[in-house]
């Protein structure tokens, strides 16, 4: 067996290029494929309603809310997640996977009849090589499942996405004959996956190019979407869904904090911080801290300190060059140059702000600012001593102990 036939690797292929689109939108999986990862708590339904009304408030355009078929709990949850997105009226648009199969469309179609709602179902299958090999599948079953399933979503009255799984592994010969069934059949979107994360920038824009090529040639691109869904294994999440997004994907997925499948997902909320960088988001981002906090507690995924915007390190320096930048640019009451000389994200965005802390890499500067914005002493004394504990330390000095230092100096002094 030549295991090489088993892979097509489309970061091999020659590179397409292709302009942004007009806009984009933001696909949501942290309640359905985030907590498939092997290592979190699957979030109480109140702390899932919490989050899809904050992901509404963001703007995301829509959330996978379960897989039905797995179960009455999943059910369930469906039901009340989208009973609350009808009851208020909320922005976002509700998702439910399935595999392509009778006994997962069946309970999406129910749902959706039963809320009133139409509810996408979005119906993944394997269709590379290697997966078909260890399933011992072929290709005119892939066909019939593709065909049947799609159909039976459509004839439902419900938007169907088709969801190819490692999709950046799969032949094109194997992609274009299902991209066709499910097209004809009325799937709204193909979906693009790197279910193992193993594609690079080119072969995102590779994929994106080809998949946009042949809607094209059968006349359905205006009305046939492309998603783009990424996982984490070499790192690459994030830099691959936003060149998908300069590919012409019309919809990119991810998840808070990128939770998910073994190493996880595209992280959203870096994802919306990007995108806003980048104009392509217009969006108030100020609730998206709190949804970081709240998905950290309820799948009990601790962010890391250095964990960009949202990690307690984000905006919080004891170097002293760095701090000196952001003190002189206070001095000129420039709170824009102050939020942004040792920053590429503004912490204003997210309420926060630029901290200077006290440490031993830190300078006179950081013991006077730090004591400045607290209204405390700033003698000659005050700061030798404080500076001085610093520099004799490994590390930043805590609040309690430079109070301890002010007290004890302050005191002598009188």
């Amino acid at each position: 067996m030549d295991e090489q036939s088993l892979i097509f690797d489309w970061n091999e292929q020659p590179p397409h290029h292709q302009g942004p689109p007009p806009k984009v939108e933001v696909h949501d999986e942290t309640i359905r494929d985030g907590i498939q990862c092997p290592s979190v708590t699957d979030p109480s339904l109140d702390q899932k309603l919490a989050m899809v009304r904050m992901l509404s408030e963001l703007g995301v355009h829509s959330s996978d809310l379960a897989l039905p078929g797995a179960g009455q709990r999943a059910t369930d949850d469906c039901r009340a997640l989208v009973e609350l997105i009808r009851d208020e009226k909320l922005s976002i648009r509700p998702a439910a996977a399935g595999r392509t199969l009778a006994a997962d469309v069946r309970p999406i179609l129910e749902l959706s009849e039963q809320t009133g709602v139409p509810i996408e179902a979005m119906l993944f299958l394997g269709t590379s090589p290697i997966r078909l090999y260890a399933e011992g599948w072929d290709g005119d079953r892939l066909e019939r499942l593709t065909r049947e399933a799609v159909r039976m979503g459509v004839q439902g009255g419900i938007p169907v996405s088709f969801v190819t799984e490692d999709t950046v592994r799969s032949r094109p010969e194997t992609l274009a004959r299902l991209f066709e069934v499910a097209v004809e059949e009325g799937a709204d979107r193909l979906v693009l996956c790197d279910t193992v994360g193993h594609a690079t920038p080119a072969g995102v824009r590779n994929l994106v190019a080809f998949t946009h090529d042949l809607l094209l040639r059968w006349g359905v691109r205006d009305t046939v979407r492309i998603d783009w869904h990424q996982h984490e294994d070499r790192g690459l999440s994030l830099i691959n869904t936003l060149v998908a997004v300069e590919a012409g994907a019309d919809r990119v997925h991810g998840t808070i904090l990128g939770v998910g499948e073994r190493v996880g997902n595209t992280p959203l909320d870096q994802l919306l911080v990007n995108l806003k960088l980048m104009g392509a988001w217009e969006g108030d981002l100020s609730a998206l801290g709190p949804l970081c906090d709240l998905v950290s507690e309820a799948t009990q995924v601790p962010i890391p300190v250095g964990y960009p915007v949202f990690g307690s390190d984000a905006f919080r320096t004891g170097t002293g060059v760095h701090a000196a930048a952001v003190i002189k640019a206070h001095r000129k009451g420039d709170h824009w140059l102050a939020d942004r000389i040792y920053s590429g994200v503004p912490a204003a965005w997210f309420g926060r702000q630029q901290q200077i802390e006290i440490g031993h890499q830190s300078g006179l500067s950081n013991v006077k600012f730090w004591l400045k914005q607290r209204d405390l002493p700033q003698t000659d004394e005050v700061v030798h001593a404080i500076f001085e504990l610093a520099k004799a330390g490994d590390g930043l000095l805590d609040e309690p102990k430079i109070l301890e230092v002010v007290e004890r100096v302050s005191t002598a002094e009188r």
